[in-house]
């Protein structure tokens, strides 16, 4: 082979690589036919083939119950040279239809570096002479060498290609789970509450979702607007608790300039803005009655009056409520109005707490395990049965965010492949006592650190890791080093995490 030969080795590409690596090889012995085959399961299949008729080659599989050349370089891992009229193992019914049958054969297997064959190159003579191969000793040992480092470097392609392809499925598969909320859940209790959802979304009523903080009334929300014939249009949603009474009101219906100090612009509502979609008012039982009252009109006439204005403006909105308080409870103290729940609660889906579908729970571990291991480029821990019959039996106030949060937790702190029981918060193991997550089980309830007694339910990722590290520093008496090492991360990365976190303390250095 000359230099522009060699270059061939560079080529990450396995089509490229081999279509290369074949084409050198017959011009070094200079025939026309040739091919290169791998073992794929029970079959041989020529990956690609080159010389005239070499699209009728390209592609085909052979049986590896059937004699073959190719099947014998591959089973005893050997070079062969073979003449194919005498010689029992040819398969002729390959060449049936080439108009140019083949004479001799040589063929060599290719490895992997660990010596391990996953295919055959046939370089084919098909000069009824059979005077084109060198078939000398040491040319052919010469031969098997350059052979077998070029097997390395298509080997090498491959494996870099199918690397890229597992690159690729976990983004793609990253992708959808960032775009695409899932419903998980089988019991029959949850079952029955999809079937409603199922049914409502084919209706323009709308819907009143009750249940437990954390049930996944935002995800059942969703899962209305998709599936119904709105879902190409907007999918808007408020927090009624969220923000004070003042701004609700101009977020939900807008407010034109002027309308009040600081009304420097026209400002579109969210009811406006949703126009022939659909929105979510979540925490419904927190919107105060003043509100209310300007909702029950878009309810009933299908219009709003932005802030300011002095005519109204009609709109095209489908509304889904949430909410996990005893609405017929507020209408009683007149807290709520009783002709607004009539409105919203024309399909009404209760979602049942986790602690009432507990089969679902096996699920939702092993969703969150795969969904936070590809958020965080992490390989996917997997948990013990002791572990997930731990988690089964607990009682979760805090539903399935509480969970999500607990799984998040243990993915950085379990430090093996398997979430062993020792790996679940005391808490959880044993719903009864009153016990701090992270706290140490050796260290007195009157140790500075068990001063915080943590709800994972309502609490967002940075503000779990921050009362994580906080624990950590509390108990190694505020030593970050100490801290560092009980983490189990090196000092420099768990410095920096406090710098993120703005976690500081008041008085001196830490150590």
């Amino acid at each position: 082979m000359n230099q522009s030969d060699f270059e061939l080795f560079k080529e990450l590409n396995p089509e490229t690589l081999q279509k290369k690596f074949l084409n050198s090889l017959l011009k070094i012995h200079n025939v026309q036919r040739g091919s290169i085959w791998i073992k794929k399961k029970d079959t041989y299949l020529c990956i690609e083939a080159a010389g005239a008729e070499s699209d009728q080659i390209k592609g085909v599989s052979l049986d590896v119950q059937h004699p073959s050349i190719v099947g014998w370089v591959i089973e005893n891992k050997k070079m062969t040279v073979a003449e194919t009229k005498s010689d029992r193992r040819h398969y002729k019914e390959v060449e049936d239809k080439l108009a140019v049958k083949s004479s001799l054969i040589l063929c060599f297997p290719l490895f992997f570096r660990d010596k391990k064959v996953y295919g055959a190159v046939q370089i084919i003579d098909t000069t009824p002479e059979k005077s084109s191969l060198n078939l000398d000793k040491g040319y052919l040992e010469q031969l098997q060498n350059l052979v077998d480092i070029c097997s390395i470097a298509l080997s090498n392609a491959i494996l870099y290609a199918n690397e890229r392809k597992k690159t690729q499925s976990l983004k793609t598969a990253l992708k959808e789970v960032k775009k695409e909320s899932v419903i998980i859940g089988q019991s029959p209790e949850f079952k029955k509450c999809l079937d409603l959802v199922k049914s409502y979304a084919g209706t323009e009523f709308h819907v009143l979702i009750t249940g437990d903080s954390g049930t996944g009334k935002e995800l059942v929300a969703e899962k209305i607007h998709k599936s119904s014939v709105r879902k190409d249009k907007p999918f808007l949603v408020q927090n009624c608790s969220a923000i004070p009474e003042t701004l609700l009101e101009s977020e939900l219906f807008g407010y034109k300039k002027g309308a009040f100090t600081g009304a420097t612009r026209d400002k579109i509502g969210l009811f406006e803005a949703a126009d022939g979609g659909t929105v979510f008012l979540d925490e419904i039982g927190d919107m105060p009655m003043s509100i209310q009252a300007s909702l029950l009109r878009v309810l009933q006439e299908n219009e709003i009056k932005p802030l300011g204005e002095t005519r109204v403006r009609h709109i095209d909105v489908r509304i889904v409520a949430a909410t996990n308080k005893e609405i017929k409870q507020m209408i009683a103290d007149n807290s709520f109005r009783q002709d607004l729940f009539y409105r919203l609660s024309v399909l009404p889906v209760h979602l049942p707490p986790l602690k009432e579908r507990r089969e679902d729970i096996p699920l939702l571990v092993r969703h969150f395990l795969e969904k936070e291991s590809l958020k965080a480029g992490m390989i996917e821990k997997k948990i013990a049965t002791d572990a997930m019959q731990s988690l089964v039996s607990y009682s979760w106030p805090g539903n399935i965010r509480e969970l999500e949060n607990l799984i998040r937790y243990l993915m950085v702190t379990a430090e093996d492949e398997y979430i062993e029981l020792l790996n679940i918060p005391l808490h959880v193991r044993n719903q009864n006592a009153n016990i701090d997550p992270f706290s140490d089980p050796s260290v007195s309830s009157k140790d500075g650190a068990n001063d915080f007694i943590i709800n994972l339910c309502s609490m967002t990722w940075p503000q779990l890791e921050k009362e994580y590290v906080i624990s950590l520093l509390k108990k190694s008496n505020w030593n970050i080093t100490w801290a560092a090492k009980a983490s189990g991360i090196n000092r420099s990365t768990f410095a920096s995490r406090m710098r993120k976190l703005e976690i500081r303390r008041d008085r001196q250095d830490f150590d």
